[in-house]
């Protein structure tokens, strides 16, 4: 040890020199922050962080024997870092966490940068009770030979290095629980790994690792275990020895087969296999819902292992996987499997494209501009834009679309939608399970655009030739259409749907019992001139009808001819043919024709009426404050179906009114809330127009946001009792006229929806202002103007979702464990208290700083809280609406941007939507 000091003396001469040269930057003046405060040392984000702490230990400070967390960059001198290193052991011998990381800088493209550290001096296998390391975005070639003599050591963070081996060494840390060496270049393990018998959770994702040893079955506490992006070819069968094992991810691997013991691991509950070259998979893991085997050519021949000498190797196609901070990646002729941040899945054959070309992506969020719905669709998904637009592949591309599973699928069918030639079409498309809630919209593209997923009524198309044909309705096989021979003299092509109307909605709306109707029949063709002969259309009789019974008087055949709103009578106009369950009659032209059996008259409004009722949805506004913060408010429109069943599952954190009375809305339609009486949204939030919160209501996505909200009356004094109104807004272009004068005539209260109470307490005069001043946070703002921007509100709004999860995000974003562990004793029994301190202490760090924003959705879906990644995605989409709106003003927007303008673009008909 005498002989390291004598070698550093030099380095630590010149070191304290330079820190007292330092020393009125440490202390200068009084808005310098704080280096000690209680046992935490805190010098990652300061410049010159190496001096200040050689300064510290010059003085001598009492304070200084306390320090237990230590937190240094590694962007130093290489010398000067070392000698600083070599007085830690000396200086701070209570030390519990040592945090020696890189990755503060960024390089022009916004990578991190990584640290100097090559090595560590000798004397840090002194420091007795060093639970934490962390070691992340350095230089290491070599793990340091005073890391496993470490005893005490709880957790290891290697990953962002350059290690290609680990020493067997390593076995000996009696107490370490959690290893992570990720982003490395591993080749093997050591055999000593196995003697770890307290590990818990070892990530060694991301390196080439091509065999593990057997003796990895060892690891009896193991609970979770990556492998991800590895070169593994087989799997030893002592992984079934981890009974512990909950979690192990092998995605991305080459892996050909894996050990049937995996099957009858006890608490096993997630088994990722995605994206390797299994083709035999055991049963027990192909039944199981927590296995995940996407990618894999399950089910395909081998290749023939005895091919011809001279037979051309064909290469593998590479896998991509983008995080969320990435918005383009690279296709070469190669071809390639690219999975985005957001879920969405492309492969690119071999030959797709001819030159390398960069894809770029983005995720809108749904508004009316960008969906174009028929008048019986439905959307499921969000919008997806690929580019370059229009750019056609020489082979078509495969895309996967996640979305949300309609509540029926009855005569229904789920397409996925694109802009092409200036109008929207549908693809052919085939769904694929992954889960019983979780499904996939496959499709093949010709070329990219705007994709959305719909839900639309079945349909049905064929080309008529001059000869004549028939065309059935695959949801309603009574349905059919007979053309016969020299009805048209060029093909043409013809679509049929068909809508189904439930016979209790139509008996509430007419309070006639014995009313019926038959399905609706949409017909629409591409030439819109008359067929040259009749056309025959068979349709079924309403339910409960047959011809030998029923009273011709009471029978009705309407028509309707879109864009008009308005239904004809046309039964004196035509020959109706009756049989025992079908209704025929002949036409000329296509439009929309509808059986109806009533006793009414002015049938034809009676209609208006109907198909009204079968584009309107049935739903309930709720508005909920949070329990332990009333200032966090949740709005929310649900269908009156699932309303019971979740009040029961957010009363447990909220509380408020009951949910206002039942009113109807579109799909598509737009909606506000405004806090009235007191109460004002407490942001600049983008999804704000003048105080309101904008909403666009689809049936089958979340129409919920959670907002924070003040008040300018004193609270202090009393309790402030406000309210928020829901009031209506735009209905889509689809939506008759008629429709909306209905809701005209209603005065002046017509766009009003519903009012519930909201109630902010009475603060203490110790408060202040606002119990969120209590936060003493400073104003943030992560991200740009382009990118968008996330407030504080939106950063509370964030931490008031996170709940019991809020550990495993901050591990994610790179908060060491022993900061969790002090942030758990500092707010101990205020789980709120512990999730904002993380959040914002991180944003402090993080403010300025390009990507955070990629990097806190990253580690949410790291966290598997998709849900909370969305609605970060979500209020970044409207604040970079704004900003491209305001480009847009100044005539600065680029032609990429260009967004389609939905009047210009030709509308799908109503029968092909």
């Amino acid at each position: 040890m005498a002989a390291v000091e004598e070698g550093l003396e030099p380095q630590l001469a010149a070191a304290e020199d330079a820190a007292e040269d330092a020393t009125d930057t440490v202390d200068a003046g009084p808005a310098a922050p704080p280096l000690l405060a209680g046992n935490r040392l805190s010098l990652d984000l300061y410049p010159g962080g190496c001096q200040r702490l050689l300064h510290l230990c010059a003085q001598e400070p009492p304070q200084l024997l306390e320090v237990e967390f230590l937190q240094l960059s590694t962007h130093e001198d290489p010398q000067l870092l070392e000698a600083t290193l070599a007085r830690v052991a000396w200086s701070l011998p209570h030390l519990r966490s040592l945090v020696l990381k890189g990755g503060q800088r960024r390089n022009a493209l916004g990578a991190c940068l990584r640290g100097s550290l090559t090595t560590l001096p000798a004397s840090l296998s002194g420091l007795a009770r060093l639970v934490h390391l962390d070691l992340s975005f350095n230089s290491l070639e070599t793990l340091p030979a005073c890391v496993p003599r470490m005893c005490s050591l709880g957790a290891l963070l290697l990953s962002h290095n350059q290690l290609s081996e680990l020493p067997e060494a390593l076995g000996a840390l009696p107490s370490l629980t959690f290893l992570a060496v990720t982003h490395n270049r591993l080749r093997a393990l050591p055999t000593a790994l196995g003697a770890l018998s307290t590990l818990q959770r070892l990530d060694l994702s991301e390196n080439l690792l091509d065999t593990l040893p057997p003796e990895i079955g060892g690891l009896s506490s193991l609970a979770e275990l990556s492998l991800a992006s590895n070169r593994l070819q087989s799997l030893p069968a002592s992984l079934a020895g981890l009974r512990s094992l909950r979690l192990l991810v092998l995605h991305s691997n080459l892996l050909a087969s894996v050990p049937v013991g995996l099957a009858r691991l006890p608490l096993l509950t997630r088994l990722d296999l995605r994206d390797n070259q299994l083709r035999d998979v055991p049963p027990e893991l192909l039944d199981a819902p927590f296995v995940r085997l996407q990618g894999n050519p399950l089910g395909k021949a081998l290749p023939d292992s005895h091919s011809p000498p001279g037979t051309p190797m064909v290469p593998e196609m590479p896998r991509l996987f983008l995080t969320s901070d990435l918005d383009s990646f690279p296709v070469t002729p190669q071809g390639c499997s690219v999975t985005l941040a957001c879920g969405v899945r492309l492969q690119f054959p071999a030959g797709a494209t001819a030159t390398s070309v960069t894809i770029r992506y983005r995720l809108w969020l749904p508004e009316p501009r960008l969906v174009p719905l028929g008048p019986h669709d439905s959307l499921l998904s969000g919008v997806l834009e690929l580019q370059p637009h229009g750019v056609a592949f020489q082979q078509e591309v495969s895309l996967w679309l996640l979305f949300v599973p309609p509540r029926s699928r009855r005569c229904r069918e789920v397409v996925v939608r694109t802009l092409s030639d200036d109008s929207w079409s549908d693809l052919e498309t085939r769904l694929e399970e992954e889960a019983p809630k979780r499904l996939w919209a496959h499709c093949q593209v010709p070329h990219f655009s705007w994709f959305l997923v719909v839900s639309r009524p079945v349909s049905n198309a064929c080309l008529v030739p001059p000869e004549g044909t028939l065309l059935f309705s695959s949801g309603h096989p009574g349905v059919k259409i007979t053309f016969p021979p020299g009805a048209t003299e060029e093909p043409r092509h013809v679509r049929m749907q068909v809508v189904r109307m439930a016979g209790r909605e139509l008996q509430a709306l007419l309070q006639e019992p014995g009313a019926s109707v038959s399905p609706l029949l949409c017909l629409s063709q591409s030439d819109p001139s008359s067929f040259l002969r009749p056309v025959t259309v068979q349709l079924p009789l309403p339910p409960g009808i047959t011809g030998l019974s029923l009273d011709r008087s009471r029978l009705h055949l309407l028509y309707r001819a879109p864009p008009v709103a308005t239904w004809d009578d046309i039964t004196a106009q035509v020959a109706l043919e009756l049989t025992h369950l079908y209704a025929r009659f002949q036409v000329t032209h296509f439009s929309w024709y509808w059986l109806w059996y009533t006793t009414k008259t002015c049938v034809g409004r009676l209609a208006s009426k109907a198909w009204q009722r079968l584009r309107l949805h049935r739903v309930n506004l709720i508005a909920l404050q949070r329990r332990r913060d009333p200032e966090q408010v949740l709005l929310q429109c649900l269908p009156r179906s699932k309303v019971d069943a979740t009040l029961r599952r957010l009363l447990e954190r909220y509380r408020g009114p009951e949910p206002s009375d039942t009113v109807e809305m579109f799909e598509g339609e737009r909606f506000f809330a405004a806090f009235e009486r007191g109460i004002d949204v407490d942001a600049d939030r983008p999804d704000c127009v003048e105080g309101r919160v904008c909403f666009v209501f689809y049936s089958h996505l979340k129409n919920v946001k959670e907002v924070y909200v003040t008040s300018s009356l004193d609270r202090q004094a009393q309790a402030v009792r406000g309210q928020v109104s829901f009031y209506r807004g735009a209905v889509p272009d689809e939506v008759p006229e008629e429709a909306q004068a209905a809701r005209q005539r209603k005065g002046a209260d017509a766009l009003w929806m519903a009012t519930l109470p909201i109630k902010l307490p009475r603060l203490p005069r110790s408060e202040g202002t606002g119990h969120r001043a209590s936060l003493s946070l400073a104003p943030l703002n992560l991200g740009d103007a382009e990118t968008g921007f996330l407030t504080q509100s939106n950063l509370l709004s964030v931490a008031g979702r996170l709940g019991p999860d809020w550990p495993t995000v901050a591990l994610h974003l790179g908060v060491s464990y022993q900061q969790l562990q002090r942030i758990r004793h500092e707010f101990r029994d205020d789980l709120d208290g512990q999730i904002r301190h993380m959040l914002f202490s991180w944003a402090e760090r993080q403010a300025g700083q390009p990507g955070a924003v990629g990097l806190l959705v990253q580690a949410l879906e790291q966290s598997d809280r998709q849900d909370v990644a969305e609605e970060v995605r979500a209020v970044l989409e409207l604040g970079r609406h704004k900003y491209q709106d305001g480009i847009r003003r100044t005539s600065l927007a680029p032609r990429g941007l260009a967004l389609p303008d939905p009047s210009e673009s030709k509308s799908p008909e109503p029968a092909q939507a």
